[in-house]
């Protein structure tokens, strides 16, 4: 097999260098005109090779011609079995594409025959298809129209059983036939057929309704027996040991039973709530995130007698009715709240508890009384946003109604109270602006008060560390209670808002302190000027406290999760970096404020002191330290007769610092004089003077005896800070 492969791979590469051959000869031929030149040239270097310039080589002539012929013989050979070759392959290749057009042409044919046939058949039968959709359709609307039939017969069956056990008084047989009416009700939601809803709608309206009347009915007399409701602490037994065992029987009953009217009840509540909601309740940002489920039967029925009381005395034309006293209705409702626990826990709860139903009986209770707080709170809200006293007072209460809910009747963190009712826009704006208003008043009166520049504790040192005056602690007083007010709403970008007021605030009495400052910087060494540098240093310190506390931390990362400008505007992308790692806090813009004022004035209080203390040091730079004579015993060496005025002011001004400033402004106060100090005496006594032996001895004693004593009752090592 190799062989013949070889050969006509041969054939094949010679048969293409003849066909070059020919191409190039016929190009060669089509342009011998242009190229005869060349081929003239071709000649005659062909035999001057093959010949040379000998004439006896052209006996080479009939050799040389005997070699062309047998390469041409070669290639006519080559030439003729290719050719050979060929044709019997490309007419084997033509045979193939014939039979595969007649193929193609045979089905075409075929293709379109049974395209004729079918669509001939499907003419003829499209009567039949006609006449059979006619049926069908018909067929179809007779069975809806059955279906139809059967469900409002079966209506009309649960209806009449309904009836007849009720007229049996088989109660639960009621409710069952009630619970599928409300099950067929669900199943029917999504169905086109309004007229057939409307009917099962309304019968079984009708059909709960009395089965709710007569529950209730039987129910309340029950309740009634039990004393209830209970408005006063209750002090006997609530119920005659005769017949205490049957009461409890009728009352597990009822309250199963009405347990069992629960999902009927709990479907026609959910309709009537759907087809209000969007014409009467605008969504508003007071509303709760999310609704509480409905009360359930009982806890309705328990509840009727306490509504009816509260609203015949908190509604109308009641004295009871005062929008200034919000405290009665607010009062009362907690008073019921305690009243009823106990029947709540002792008798309810443990037949809810039986019945499978997973709630808290007392706290339902709860949910009930507070709906009708919030309705009232909420009516009171909006007639009081233009009385700035009576609009504070019913904040203040609702924050302690709140307050004992949570702590008192252990009401669940999760439901919702009353303080999402200042969260909608307006009164949340109404009780920013007054906070506002009332914080700027109690400024100005406290700032204007008598005793503003004194502490409260001047005569009890152990808690006057800070010395702060009174008026810097009733601010911070007044923001700490600002604080108390809005710790507990559930909203953070609430709470931002009264943040960002609170650093208004800080920023108003840093402004009103520099004021009263620059009146008072006439006399730096004054007890009021003084006093205001204490209540800048003790600002400091609590808003430095407030920086590590949780509560702010907290807000701090909500700030920077909401991006609320109010609290971020100006802040670069670095500074919010930083608080975002908690490595900074609200309080730095107006800490480094504060912390400026501080500098400031110890600078004007320190150079006042100096001022004094080089007036009277004075003579001492002037002494005559070259002619002092050589004293070899400093035991009998005594203080300058010059330095006595010095000394006694150094001291002076100590001790008067020390009682008017707090223990960490004092520090800084008498470290700053010791350096200021100590560089007026390299420059103005040593420097500025020759001395003898004599006279270098007695400064040294000077200073080593007498001055560094003076700073030597409020650090270990004085001399450290006179290293000059």
């Amino acid at each position: 097999m190799a062989a013949p492969i070889a050969v006509e791979q041969t054939m094949s590469k010679r048969t293409d260098a003849f066909l070059n051959s020919v191409y190039t000869t016929r190009q060669d031929s089509e342009s011998f005109s242009a190229d005869s030149g060349k081929q003239q040239d071709y000649v005659m270097d062909f035999l001057e090779k093959e010949v040379g310039s000998d004439l006896k080589s052209l006996k080479k002539v009939g050799d040389l011609l005997e070699k062309l012929r047998e390469e041409s013989g070669v290639l006519e050979e080559q030439v003729l079995t290719v050719s050979s070759s060929v044709p019997p392959k490309v007419s084997a290749a033509l045979s193939a594409a014939e039979e595969a057009r007649c193929s193609l042409e045979d089905l075409l044919q075929r293709e379109r025959f049974i395209s004729n046939m079918l669509h001939q058949h499907l003419q003829g039968t499209q009567p039949w298809m006609d006449n059979l959709g006619q049926t069908l359709s018909q067929v179809d609307t007779i069975e809806r129209h059955m279906k139809y039939l059967r469900c409002l017969r079966h209506i009309e069956e649960l209806s009449a059983a309904v009836q007849q056990c009720l007229m049996t008084s088989s109660v639960w047989e009621a409710i069952r036939a009630v619970d599928s009416m409300a099950a067929l009700d669900a199943g029917l939601n999504q169905s086109g057929c309004s007229h057939l809803q409307d009917f099962l709608r309304e019968t079984l309206q009708f059909w709960h309704k009395i089965i709710k009347d007569r529950l209730a009915s039987d129910f309340e007399k029950v309740l009634t027996q039990l004393l209830w409701p209970i408005t006063s602490p209750p002090t006997q037994s609530l119920t005659p040991a005769a017949n205490c065992q049957e009461i409890n029987s009728q009352l597990e009953l009822l309250v199963t039973q009405l347990l069992a009217l629960q999902t009927s009840d709990d479907l026609i509540s959910q309709r009537d709530l759907a087809s209000c909601v969007p014409s009467t309740q605008p969504v508003s940002s007071a509303t709760p995130p999310s609704p509480a489920p409905p009360l359930c039967l009982p806890i309705q029925i328990l509840l009727m007698p306490l509504s009816r009381r509260f609203r015949y005395h908190f509604y109308g034309n009641r004295q009871t009715n005062s929008l200034s006293k919000p405290e009665w209705y607010l009062t009362q409702v907690l008073m019921w709240m305690g009243n009823s626990s106990t029947f709540m826990e002792e008798r309810i709860q443990p037949i809810l508890d039986r019945a499978g139903a997973t709630i808290s009986a007392r706290v339902e209770l709860c949910r009930g009384l507070l709906s009708l707080v919030q309705e009232k709170v909420a009516s009171d809200a909006s007639r009081l946003l233009y009385d700035d006293m009576l609009f504070c007072h019913l904040v203040e209460e609702v924050l302690q109604f709140e307050k004992e809910l949570r702590s008192s009747q252990s009401y669940p963190a999760a439901l919702p109270g009353l303080l999402h009712l200042l969260l909608e826009d307006a009164t949340l704006q109404k009780w920013l602006t007054v906070e506002k208003k009332m914080a700027v008043e109690k400024m100005d009166a406290m700032l204007s008060a008598e005793g503003a520049w004194s502490s409260q504790y001047k005569d009890i040192s152990d808690m006057d560390e800070l010395k702060a005056p009174d008026c810097a602690e009733t601010f911070m007083t007044l923001l700490q209670v600002i604080t108390e007010r809005y710790r507990a709403l559930p909203c953070p970008s609430a709470q931002l808002k009264f943040l960002g007021l609170q650093r208004e605030l800080v920023d108003d009495f840093r402004i009103r302190l520099t004021q009263v400052m620059k009146e008072e910087s006439r006399c730096p060494l004054g007890a009021r000027y003084c006093a205001i540098l204490n209540a800048v240093n003790y600002i400091c310190t609590i808003l430095g406290d407030w920086g590590d506390n949780v509560f702010f931390l907290q807000l701090q990362q909500a700030a920077v999760s909401l991006g609320e400008e109010a609290v971020l505007g100006g802040l670069g992308v670095m500074e919010v970096g930083r608080l975002a790692s908690l490595e900074g806090s609200l309080f730095e813009g107006l800490l480094a404020l504060l912390d400026r004022l501080k500098g400031d004035m110890m600078g004007r209080l320190l150079e006042w002191t100096m001022r004094e203390i080089t007036e009277k040091a004075k003579p001492y730079c002037q002494d005559r330290w070259l002619s002092l004579p050589s004293q070899h015993d400093q035991s009998t060496m005594s203080l300058s007769s010059s330095a006595c005025p010095m000394m006694l002011c150094v001291r002076n001004r100590l001790l008067n610092l020390h009682q008017v400033l707090s223990l960490s402004l004092f520090q800084m106060a008498w470290q700053g004089l010791a350096e200021r100090l100590d560089n007026f005496l390299y420059q103005d006594v040593i420097l500025s003077n020759h001395f003898s032996d004599g006279g270098a001895a007695q400064l040294q004693f000077d200073m080593t005896r007498n001055l560094f004593p003076l700073f030597g009752h409020y650090c270990k090592r004085p001399e450290n800070f006179f290293k000059q």
